[in-house]
């Protein structure tokens, strides 16, 4: 190899510099190796340059070796190591640098003590000391509040966040674009519609609606808080729309279940609007839970036009969307087509022949997938168990869920214990679900004791139903739904006298059940109807049809 010219050091960590920021790392590398003596700034440069790079591991490697040269650390140095730290989350090489900051008297410097915040709050069990650090910070700057608050945002705490915010607007901070995205961020973490209008009004006092970043951000937390009306009339109104815009428009369609997401996706187009893969399994989702099987297979079609086909994520969601919408067979084949299934791939599918009650194939899959070294996770062991309670397999679902930790080391969740209790529940096996919740290594909560009640309806057991009810009740004193459950057990087993009883309780906490709502897709048209739905003009019609046909099937069944 050809050995470089040499150059005063100056201009050698300049060089060193520019071929980092180019992401020429083996040139940088090179002419640091080969520099005869290397100074702070030479040293940082490098570090610097892994950093920025995505190569953490070798930046800590560098700072390691320069620390061993007997090289000094300076502000630079510590706040470049720490972008390293956080990326691999090692809380132990985050508090070496702290404790090399407090040595070197550089704690105390705005940019090391934000990179220090930063750096601690990559782990939830990092943020206590990221908050101590942050709270010894004598002049925080908007970096230091925008940190912190979308370190809780990150790790799910919405309530700190916005607490964290309120006392941000408290100290009088000036809101920067990146402090307003991330306040937006956290009301929308915690759903309060309140104080993201209070935000939204704030981010137009301050001129920064036009930020893009800000406008996508408040679209999302209309969504997320469940404004959908406010979020689609704000989308409507932007002057500006990136892909980011719309993905996110349609996203918080889908999670309102709206048809709305799929005719987005034609504005979308007609807009000259490229989509990438989350718009794609975005629109798959929303096709999966309206069951809207034509409209998957033209989204299908488009996938495979505009080169998606081997994305990874939208096979997936296509055998999920196919295997949702009733079409096992198109699920399958999407599936055995797949020149490489991830856990989620077998998931879907696993998932999919439980939906249809194959629990037998949904079987053979898993063994299948473990053959290949694949490690199933909680998710996977609840479509397995699922499909087992569906196709009756009862014996063989309890066999899974008994060797998740013991063979494969997955401690079952409370997801799993309610597939488990609704596999025991359907055999009518009821005393061993009730066991089962009573050994729980944690506290149930309402949705395992409403497994329970559901199949004591579904096989009259009054006695334990009113004890699980009871349960639900004590958790939630004005379900609607658990009333109404326990009062029809009691009126299958005539006992008309609980059954008053029930229902005077239910009017007495004013609990209201909510009206079921159906989908159906007629000729690419999606109807929503309810029971005893008189609103649509063709109800008498169906209903005339409906009585024909019943009329049919009992000369077919039991003859004229």
């Amino acid at each position: 190899m050809t050995k470089l010219p040499m150059f005063p050091l100056a201009a050698a960590t300049n060089l060193i510099k520019s071929y980092c920021d180019s992401g020429r790392l083996s040139d940088a590398r090179r002419v640091f190796d080969e520099l005869p003596e290397r100074d702070v700034v030479a040293w940082t440069a490098m570090i610097c340059g892994y950093a920025s790079n995505a190569l953490p591991e070798d930046a800590w490697g560098i700072f390691r070796a320069m620390a061993a040269a007997g090289v000094d650390a300076n502000a630079f140095t510590l706040s470049s190591v720490l972008t390293a730290c956080r990326v691999m989350e090692f809380a132990e090489f985050t508090a070496s640098v702290h404790a090399i900051a407090v040595r070197r008297g550089i704690v105390g410097q705005m940019h090391v003590d934000n990179a220090l915040v930063d750096a601690y709050s990559a782990f939830p069990c990092g943020i206590q000391d990221a908050l101590k650090v942050f709270d010894g910070i004598s002049q925080r700057s908007p970096v230091s509040w925008t940190t912190i608050i979308a370190a809780y945002v990150r790790h799910g705490n919405g309530g700190a966040a916005v607490k964290m915010c309120r006392r941000m607007f408290k100290e009088g901070v000036e809101l920067n674009p990146f402090t307003l995205s991330i306040t937006v961020r956290a009301s929308a973490a915690v759903e309060s519609l309140t104080f993201g209008r209070q935000i939204h009004a704030a981010t137009v006092k301050i001129g920064h609606e036009s930020n893009l970043h800000i406008s996508n951000a408040i679209t999302d937390m209309y969504s997320r808080c469940k404004s959908f009306s406010e979020a689609r009339k704000y989308f409507n109104e932007m002057p500006q729309k990136d892909l980011i815009t719309w993905n996110t428009m349609i996203a918080g369609l889908d999670r309102a279940g709206s048809l709305d997401s799929c005719r987005l996706l034609l504005n979308m187009f007609s807009q000259s609007v490229q989509p990438n893969f989350f718009t794609f399994t975005t629109i798959l989702s929303s096709c999966a839970k309206l069951s809207k099987l034509s409209f998957g297979h033209q989204i299908h079609c488009v996938v495979l036009h505009r080169g998606f086909g081997e994305n990874q994520q939208i096979a997936n969601a296509l055998v999920d969307m196919y295997a949702k919408c009733g079409s096992l067979a198109d699920s399958q084949k999407v599936f055995n087509k797949m020149c490489y299934r991830d856990l989620v791939s077998w998931t879907s599918m696993i998932s999919g022949y439980g939906v249809h009650g194959n629990g037998k194939e949904a079987v053979e899959l898993f063994n299948e997938m473990v053959s290949y070294g694949i490690q199933p996770d909680s998710i996977l062991f609840m479509g397995v168990i699922n499909a087992c309670s569906h196709a009756g397999m009862v014996e063989e679902g309890l066999k899974f869920f008994n060797l998740m930790e013991r063979v494969y080391g997955v401690r079952p969740d409370k997801e799993v214990y309610g597939c488990a209790i609704d596999l025991l529940g359907r055999s009518g096996r009821l005393g061993e679900a009730s066991e089962l919740i009573e050994k729980m290594p944690f506290e149930p909560d309402e949705s395992l004791w409403g497994a329970l009640l559901g199949a004591c309806k579904m096989h009259g057991n009054a006695k334990l139903g009113r004890v699980a009810a009871q349960k639900i009740l004590n958790l939630k004193p004005k379900g609607a739904k658990t009333y109404v459950i326990l009062s029809n057990i009691y009126a299958a087993e005539s006992e008309w006298g609980s059954f008053a009883e029930i229902r005077k309780l239910m009017r007495g906490v004013g609990g209201k059940k909510e009206v079921g709502m159906s989908w159906i897709e007629v000729r690419e048209e999606v109807y929503s109807f309810v029971a005893g739905d008189e609103s649509n003009p063709c109800v008498c019609l169906a209903s005339e049809v409906l009585a024909m046909l019943i009329c049919h099937m009992d000369r077919e069944i039991f003859g004229s």
